[in-house]
């Protein structure tokens, strides 16, 4: 997957559990319940499965259940919603290229089941 060449690194990372999936059919930032904060090393990691999330085939519902905020010391750099059913990711931020924007990854990958099993271990049972 593309990620925004942006300019500062991210010191910090915002897990969010998508509330209203529909909304971000159309949606123009990323909204839902910050549930996590990763720093350090957990930031290189979720980077690393992000960036190594092969492409696949897009299916339809786009009704994504997780993202991810990247910040900078001072700034919000990029906003990531991921699908998981429909293999479609929405990437919003000011160095977000058009070809950035929409794009796909196989859900069924090891990258996306690691990345998909670290959101799911932020959410107490």
């Amino acid at each position: 997957m593309l990620l925004p060449l942006t300019p500062a690194r991210p010191e910090l990372i915002e897990v969010v559990r998508i509330t209203d999936p529909v909304r971000h059919l159309t949606s123009r930032d990323l909204t839902g319940d910050t549930v996590a904060i990763w720093a350090g090393d957990e930031i290189r990691e979720a980077l690393d499965l992000i960036t190594a999330l092969p492409g696949d085939e897009l299916y339809r519902c786009f009704l994504p259940g997780w993202g991810i905020r990247a910040h900078s010391g001072t700034d919000q750099l990029f906003e990531v919603a991921f699908c998981f059913r429909c293999h479609g990711a929405r990437v919003w931020g000011p160095d977000v290229t058009a070809e950035q924007r929409r794009q796909t990854f196989d859900a069924q990958s090891p990258a996306a089941h690691e990345l998909l099993r670290r959101f799911r271990a932020c959410v107490p049972d």
